[in-house]
């Protein structure tokens, strides 16, 4: 091996436990994980979905007793958590998906600081929206 060529690359396996808690995520990165998770949640609560959609158009009785089991004591704040839980989800996993979506079409957006950028706004945009909707769902307005 010559001296111009210079030393070689050495690779060395991580340690999960001990490297990947002090790695530096970057944000796209964790907005792609969340992009995942939020579709992981929305698959595993879609039993629950099922089942109050089928309560709520059934009957009027049905539909009744739905309504209070939302606002009747910790039951009902459970079911707002859960709601609340879909509605970010649903709202992440749209918002990220517009965002790779989009990257695929315009390859401007593939550079770093745009990855970043848009990365930026769907937290941003997915956490606000969240909000006006626990807003609504708690009967702050």
């Amino acid at each position: 091996m010559t001296e111009a060529a210079g030393k070689r690359p050495e690779f060395r396996n991580i340690h999960a436990f001990r490297d990947l808690p002090t790695y530096r995520w970057p944000l796209a990165s964790i907005v792609s994980g969340m992009h995942r998770a939020s579709g992981l949640l929305m698959f595993l609560l879609l039993p629950l979905v099922m089942w109050i959609f089928d309560k709520s158009v059934s009957s009027e009785i049905s539909f009744a007793r739905l309504r209070a089991a939302f606002n009747t004591g910790a039951g009902g704040v459970l079911l707002k958590l859960l709601a609340l839980a879909l509605i970010w989800a649903y709202l992440h996993h749209f918002i990220a998906g517009l965002r790779h979506v989009w990257s695929d079409v315009s390859h401007a957006a593939v550079t770093k600081q745009r990855g970043a950028a848009t990365a930026k706004f769907t937290l941003i945009a997915s956490l606000v929206l969240t909000v006006v909707f626990a807003a609504k769902l708690f009967g702050l307005y």
